[in-house]
């Protein structure tokens, strides 16, 4: 029986356990291991953020700067490393959509020119690589404490 038939059954912690265990006499095979999780993990949060966004293949390649056989390596195996930061803000201002908003509003929102962005849209943001930006205007758009009655 194989590791991951050992451990299918098993919950996160426990699994996390019985991998340790078994490798615990190779630090590297570890560190491997959880940079493995983490790109792969990193590949599905793209994933996630195109289907919320709408965006195709060629279309994520186009925001992106890439081509669209890049992009199609980092859904199966994690983007860069030197992406990771603009895909976590990325990944963030998506959990806010998606918490916020109807998933089928979504491509039109982020589409839309924003009067607070000086008529640039949250795509626009990401074409210029300013993820940072548009993390903060869909924080803005949810700021619901300061909406006044």
């Amino acid at each position: 029986m194989d590791t991951s038939q050992n451990i299918s059954g098993l919950r996160p912690v426990a699994a996390a356990q019985h991998v340790v265990a078994n490798h615990a006499h190779d630090t590297a095979w570890l560190d491997a291991f959880a940079a493995a999780v983490d790109r792969y993990r990193a590949g599905h949060s793209l994933a996630r953020t195109m289907r919320a966004w709408g965006w195709s293949q060629a279309e994520a390649a186009r925001l992106f700067g890439v081509s669209r056989q890049a992009v199609g390596k980092w859904l199966r195996n994690g983007p860069p490393v030197e992406r990771a930061i603009a895909l976590a803000d990325l990944a963030a201002a998506t959990d806010l959509l998606l918490h916020y908003l109807k998933p089928d509003r979504i491509p039109a929102v982020v589409r839309r020119p924003v009067p607070a962005l000086g008529g640039l849209s949250l795509t626009d943001l990401l074409t210029r690589g300013d993820t940072a930006a548009l993390l903060d205007a869909c924080r803005d758009m949810f700021a619901f404490e300061r909406v006044s009655t």
